[in-house]
């Protein structure tokens, strides 16, 4: 799924062709990708409508209109933008919508899961909706050690599984958690409650560093995600612990574990980032040494 980063990198890239610009025309061709609602209507809605703004929240994209209202993109796992010059688009079985502007460029829409999705609001309703649905930025400047220490505090699952939480944090998803937590030597099922002064320091620089990177390198590419102009990312060429298992920790040497956390698949050094007391006393106790043990007791 495009995180932070890979979102950013398709706001940078999509902005200057975007803004401005009139839309012509829409044609919505998947009537999940807008539904409860009829892709006629909400084509109706956006056609006539000049862009004034493109911003980010979080995974979402915001289309802002001079007229005030807000068109909400979220690319879920699969969704990728391509900006190109009318009659330029080469067919595509996964193009689910079409946008064309007023200076002969079109914007298509792909997604291959489906599972993406656009949303009108009124001028209203934009805020509360993205409110209720994804905490602080992590880029932003006001985002302290001590406000991340705020949005953990009394959690007591697994500090990956809190950061995947979109409500504590915006736009972090498994790529950048299990990289920003090998940057703050953090092991991944440490109950975040549990995480002192200094190890909140250390892990809010992970996030702000991994974020950065990856947004310097426009994203990582795995499978779906590209650029709008085609492109792909390159972060994905220097991931320190992501899909690296068994390769050797860039600052350690020791090979890289893969387990589960929150049912995600799950990067770490096992070294640079030890287990929680408890975890490793609970691994001790059910290892084949001691249950064979216990069994010719």
């Amino acid at each position: 799924m495009p995180e932070l980063p890979e979102v950013e990198s398709v706001r940078r890239q999509l902005e200057p062709g975007l803004v401005g610009r009139r839309i012509e025309r829409v044609e919505i061709a998947d009537s999940r990708l807008v539904r409860p609602y009829e892709p006629v209507e909400v084509a109706a809605e956006l056609e006539g409508e000049r862009v004034a703004a493109l911003e980010r929240r979080g995974k979402y994209l915001i289309v802002r209109f001079e007229s005030g209202r807000v068109l909400l993109i979220h690319l879920r796992m699969t969704g990728s933008l391509r900006h190109a010059p009318a009659g330029t688009l080469e067919p595509d079985p996964y193009r689910r919508a079409v946008v064309s502007l007023d200076d002969g460029s079109d914007v298509a829409y792909r997604d291959v899961r489906r599972f993406g999705t656009w949303l009108v609001l009124e001028p209203e309703e934009a805020g509360p909706y993205l409110d209720a649905r994804v905490g602080p930025e992590p880029l932003d400047g006001v985002f302290t050690a001590a406000r991340l220490g705020e949005r953990l505090a009394r959690r007591r699952a697994p500090v990956k599984a809190v950061l995947l939480d979109q409500r504590t944090l915006a736009g972090l998803g498994n790529i950048y958690v299990d990289e920003a937590l090998w940057r703050a030597r953090i092991n991944p099922l440490r109950s975040a409650a549990s995480l002192d002064r200094d190890e909140l320091r250390r892990l809010h620089r992970g996030i702000r560093s991994a974020l950065v990177h990856g947004i310097a390198r426009q994203g990582s590419t795995l499978r779906d995600y590209a650029l709008p102009d085609g492109g792909s990312g390159r972060m994905q060429d220097e991931f320190r612990v992501y899909g690296r298992g068994g390769e050797p920790c860039s600052r350690c040497g020791t090979p890289i574990a893969r387990t589960r956390v929150a049912g995600r698949g799950t990067w770490l050094c096992p070294r640079c980032q030890p287990e929680p007391e408890s975890q490793a006393a609970s691994s001790a106790s059910s290892s084949p040494s001691r249950s064979r043990r216990q069994s010719s007791a």
